[in-house]
């Protein structure tokens, strides 16, 4: 009884975890391309990357398996690379000199 009870709520969560992680995408998408500043935009991009890692391991708690943790560092390390060639981007204008 009591893990059925366990497996329900942990079913209802998942899901109310999937539709505000997809209601954050969407806004910060919108700031993506509208944002004022290039700023902004990279902010927003990082944001996304790090729902991104969050949508990943919530499908690794609903399949119940270890295997997805990799792809959530995966996602970490290109996601920081990304970042720091964004950033170089914006204060000189390249990426590679």
């Amino acid at each position: 009884m009591l893990e059925e009870f366990g497996s329900q709520l942990l079913s209802v969560v998942i899901i109310v975890c999937y539709i505000t992680l997809a209601i954050s995408i969407l806004l910060l998408v919108i700031r993506a391309f509208k944002g004022p500043s290039n700023a902004d935009r990279a902010v927003a991009i990082d944001t996304i990357g790090v729902n991104m890692m969050a949508l990943t391991g919530l499908v690794s708690i609903q399949l119940v398996t270890d295997k997805l943790n990799d792809v959530v560092l995966l996602i970490g390390i290109l996601l920081f690379i990304g970042t720091i060639a964004i950033a170089k981007f914006i204060e000189k204008g390249v990426i590679i000199d």
